[in-house]
């Protein structure tokens, strides 16, 4: 019985998603991914914004304790992290994300990381082709509503 990481990255407007494994559970398998997502796939952009759990994995130090100083430094300078609410699994996209990989091909025990990788990028390119996005309907008021507990309360004195 084996363990390993799968992270999906996604840009859900445009219906691109990419997955990327790692072997173990750890900071080094999520920071490689943030390094493959900066150059292979955003080389040019200066600014990703990722939305997280709130894992202890997700967060710049991460990077300071994978890569030398000056990568890291590079890569922390183009990302920006926002972490979704504790509990607002009820919008959490990514997890749409894996039920449709683990309905694919993750509802079963998978034998070893390579025939994972190769059944994930069947499942990420179908995905892909396919550009399912996310029609986003939670607008700002209904977060204030629903997410009231997060918001500060502002007195006009």
């Amino acid at each position: 019985m084996g363990v390993c990481s799968v992270f999906v990255f996604a840009e859900l407007l445009g219906g691109w998603r990419y997955v990327h494994t790692g072997e173990y559970r750890a900071k080094v398998d999520w920071v490689y991914g943030v390094k493959e997502l900066f150059t292979v796939y955003f080389s040019d952009v200066s600014k990703v914004r990722l939305v997280c759990g709130n894992l202890n994995t997700y967060n710049l130090s991460s990077l300071y304790e994978v890569f030398p100083a000056v990568e890291a430094c590079e890569l922390a300078r183009r990302l920006v992290i926002h972490y979704a609410p504790e509990y607002g699994g009820w919008f959490n996209v990514v997890g749409i994300e894996f039920s449709v990989f683990s309905w694919q091909c993750l509802g079963r025990r998978v034998d070893g990381l390579g025939v994972l990788n190769v059944e994930l990028s069947v499942c990420e390119a179908d995905r892909n082709d396919l550009q399912k996005c996310v029609d986003w309907q939670f607008t700002t008021k209904d977060a204030r509503i629903k997410l009231k507990k997060l918001y500060p309360i502002i007195c006009n004195n």
